[in-house]
């Protein structure tokens, strides 16, 4: 059978569509990347934000008036957080929850027979050491836990990742080590909060960043996303453990607000000092090091001091990399029960924060014009050349290289959202 996947989303998400891909094609089926070729589609869905919500609806109800005769999967979260919705756009289609992947090659030939088959809830699935169909043969996308601890008000997926399931060190370790030997030079750690890691067990995440990093080989280790009161008690193993060659000097963590007065609300479980001393202590050990935020602009109790609060800590962060999203209700978060403020003022928020975030990537990058820098190639640009990334993460367009190859480039210009340079002996 001919199947398309489309994801939205996270890494965590397009890791999910490589497993449902491996299940698949050891079942025989085959993978095609348009949908005029397939014979079933699968649409992985992702809900974090409005705007995403929006793409994910008006695309499964493009897919129905387009191709009404091709059977539809629908997975991902908004199976489990709004399956009102779903009804409405997708009255017929199949559906199949984030914690039952291993149950899609069988549910593939239910539908494949004319029935409609809905597969949600929880188990703890691990979905490490799974097949996979990477999207990228040089990226490895590694699902060290699943779900969180925290309970942030405006946050929905937690309804469809559920409480935090650590996976045991030793088979994150075996996979990381099969895809080192089939060739992979990137080893992406991804989570819902990867500072959570091992709270369920006796594990943790600068174990386990340890561990990976022992490996033979080539290669670099990107941490993903890590939410700061799961950080802020083990800075210093987490410090020691990015030292290594082997980890990419770029750390997310999500501070959201710079008004501790907004965080209390959001429930976030960590303050303005807490976060900024994480910072502080990080960067006093690794200077080279990328730091990546994010902010949620137009929170329900933000007035403009708040936001005054949150230009200050950003004019003061200086980060490399700056994710802002305006505020909007979620299905089923505490929220949601409260009343949106003004839209043009969000507007208004978020046109002056990006203007902001625009200059301080500018002149982060600027200071790197001139220097010759080590460069993991690892993809081909749109619009031509070769894409890799520094030590610390920033993107580098070069006119030629060789994918998968560690390269030193010149940097010669510089953009908000990437370096431009040339390949040197």
């Amino acid at each position: 059978m001919n199947i398309y996947i489309e994801t939205f989303g996270c890494t965590f998400n397009q890791a999910d569509s490589e497993i449902m891909a491996g299940l698949l094609q050891r079942e025989s089926n085959q993978l095609v990347y348009e949908v005029e070729d397939a014979d079933l589609l699968i649409i992985n869905t992702c809900y974090v934000k409005q705007p995403t919500e929006q793409k994910v609806v008006n695309r499964i109800r493009k897919l129905y008036e387009e191709y009404p005769h091709k059977n539809l999967i629908i997975s991902g979260c908004m199976v489990e957080i709004d399956q009102e919705k779903l009804k409405k756009i997708a009255p017929d289609a199949s559906w199949v929850g984030p914690h039952k992947l291993k149950s899609v090659p069988d549910m593939v030939k239910s539908v494949h027979a004319g029935e409609t088959v809905r597969f949600t809830g929880y188990e703890d699935m691990s979905k490490v050491c799974q097949p996979k169909v990477r999207s990228n043969k040089f990226i490895n996308i590694v699902q060290i836990c699943e779900g969180c601890d925290g309970f942030c008000s405006y946050c929905c997926t937690r309804i469809a990742r559920g409480k935090l399931h650590s996976y045991p060190v030793e088979l994150i370790k075996q996979e990381v080590g099969k895809a080192v030997k089939e060739g992979c030079i990137e080893i992406q750690l991804t989570a819902q909060d990867t500072a959570a890691y091992g709270k369920d067990s006796d594990a943790s995440l600068p174990e386990l960043i340890n561990a990976v990093t022992n490996f033979d080989g080539k290669f670099k280790v990107r941490v993903g996303m890590m939410h700061p009161k799961s950080v802020k008690d083990n800075v210093d193993e987490l410090i020691e453990a990015f030292k290594s060659d082997k980890v990419y000097k770029f750390i997310h963590i999500p501070v959201q607000s710079g008004s501790d007065g907004i965080l209390a609300d959001m429930n976030r479980g960590h303050s303005v000092k807490e976060f900024n001393d994480i910072i502080s202590r990080i960067k006093s050990e690794i200077p080279e090091i990328s730091i990546s935020t994010d902010i949620i602009v137009g929170y329900p109790t933000e007035d403009d001091e708040a936001f005054q609060d949150t230009l200050k800590l950003i004019e003061e962060l200086q980060p490399d990399f700056l994710h802002i999203s305006k505020y909007h209700h979620r299905p089923g978060s505490y929220s949601s029960n409260l009343q949106e403020i003004d839209h043009q003022i969000m507007k208004k928020r978020s046109k002056e924060l990006n203007e902001l975030k625009a200059e301080i990537a500018f002149h982060n990058n600027t200071k790197l014009v001139g220097k010759v820098l080590k460069v993991l190639i690892t993809n081909v640009g749109s619009k031509g050349g070769f894409l890799g990334r520094t030590d610390s993460y920033k993107t580098v367009v070069v006119n030629n290289a060789s994918l998968g190859s560690f390269v030193n480039v010149k940097i010669t210009h510089a953009k908000a959202n990437y370096l431009m340079g040339n390949v040197v002996s």
